[in-house]
């Protein structure tokens, strides 16, 4: 006859088995119910290793593989938290996802013992042992985590200007301020024109270094004076450079400048005017890096918020199943994740932007006139539906694929 800690070991090799699973159930309930937590992808990845895990290792200790009083937080549970501490979210916010995700566990596992147990009060009893054990397991791993959180937090704050960041995160979210007394503390003039960048290096590179030397390199091209550097986290930076009180500037330059650094990627805010545009330059900056990581696009490269393209992608982007509903509507077969329909994709959105001009397009895109009517044929075609139809649509959708790919294109059934 099965006992509560048998039936409880089954439940542990059932929770193994469907381990992917329900990770990821458990990221997409973190992320649609604690706001608080960074929504970039580096820390989805970061959060969805966490989340990985403690699944592991209480299934582990479910299968008495280990005792409570072993239990310590998992090293990406860890991670996890001094990045949390680095970007200055709320050590509540880690609290409510563990809490959040022993409620659904625990939800989870009671069903799995309610089918499998065939007596009530086993099932009972079970359900009991489980609860005890959850509640041993989340208690001192939380405490592990918020311990790491805490030290990592005052470790941050020691090497930076605690001054420095509230004054920088009240600018952001367009507090009253003393405007003498913030550019006092940031080192930094607002009154004059600003040009913002947000930059980033490759997971897991943990260097900064060469993301400062890029904005400095910047600001010296530009003839501007001395910018403004803030590290965000070990792979993150928001960065001001001061255009003075003209703001006239010549970008091009940072292309160039991006390219010989190598392994930093920039996203380009436009150029703002004192303290509102101090701020507004950044949350373009902001968003045109949210495109670029959705689409997962190789470091190394500028992403401008004042390219149109851009700032459809990144209002597409506040509604990802929308905005897959628009395109899979609106391309049809040619929203396939396949390099056919990508070379296809590219050439119609280009002939679309160039007013159905073969001959412009094919000075564009660097093909042959005749291949570029090819191309648009067969892209029409495998749309099912003539160019001029929903041409708004089909516009953003174009759009859509182009820098949100990975989010919202189709993947055939073997992909």
């Amino acid at each position: 006859m099965s006992d509560p800690e048998t039936e409880l070991q089954g439940i542990a090799v059932l929770m193994a088995g469907r381990h992917a699973e329900l990770t990821d159930e458990l990221v997409k309930a973190f992320g649609e119910r604690i706001p608080e937590l960074p929504k970039d992808p580096a820390l989805v990845e970061l959060l969805h290793g966490s989340a990985g895990s403690n699944l592991e290792t209480l299934a582990h200790l479910l299968r008495g593989h280990m005792r409570a009083s072993e239990i310590k937080a998992p090293a990406a549970a860890v991670e996890y938290a001094r990045r949390l501490a680095q970007r200055g979210t709320s050590p509540s916010a880690l609290l409510r996802a563990y809490r959040l995700g022993q409620q659904l566990v625990l939800a989870w596992a009671t069903e799995e013992i309610a089918a499998r147990a065939g007596d009530p009060l086993l099932a009972l009893q079970t359900s009991n042992l489980l609860t005890q054990t959850s509640f041993e397991y989340v208690d001192a791993v939380s405490e592990d985590v918020v311990e790491a959180y805490q030290e990592e937090r005052e470790r941050w704050l020691a090497n930076r200007s605690a001054v420095q960041r509230e004054t920088l995160e009240a600018l952001l979210r367009d507090e009253r301020l003393d405007l003498a007394a913030a550019e006092s503390s940031l080192g930094y003039r607002l009154r004059q024109h600003h040009l913002a960048l947000v930059l980033w290096t490759a997971a897991g590179a943990g260097d900064l270094a060469a993301a400062e030397q890029t904005v400095g390199a910047i600001a010296e091209r530009l003839g501007a004076g001395q910018p403004l550097f803030v590290p965000r986290d070990r792979e993150t930076a928001w960065a001001w450079v001061p255009i003075g009180r003209a703001g006239a500037a010549d970008l091009t330059a940072v292309d160039d400048l991006v390219a010989a650094a190598g392994g930093v990627s920039v996203a380009v805010g436009p150029v703002g005017a004192g303290e509102p545009g101090f701020r507004t330059s950044h949350l373009g900056a902001a968003a045109a890096q949210e495109v670029a990581q959705l689409g997962q696009h190789p470091t190394g490269q500028v992403f401008r918020y004042d390219d149109p393209t851009v700032r459809a992608a990144a209002l597409l982007a506040r509604d990802l199943p929308a905005t897959r509903d628009l395109v899979r509507r609106s391309l049809g077969d040619l929203a396939e994740d396949a390099d056919g329909a990508a070379r296809l994709r590219e050439t119609l959105l280009a002939f679309v932007e160039e007013r159905e001009s073969y001959v412009a397009t094919a000075a564009r895109v660097h093909l042959h006139k005749n291949t570029v009517k090819y191309r648009v044929d067969r892209a029409i075609e495998a749309r099912g539906k003539p160019l001029g139809e929903e041409r708004l649509d089909l516009e953003l959708a174009l759009i859509a694929c182009k820098w949100l790919a990975p989010e919202v294109l189709v993947r055939s059934a073997g992909g």
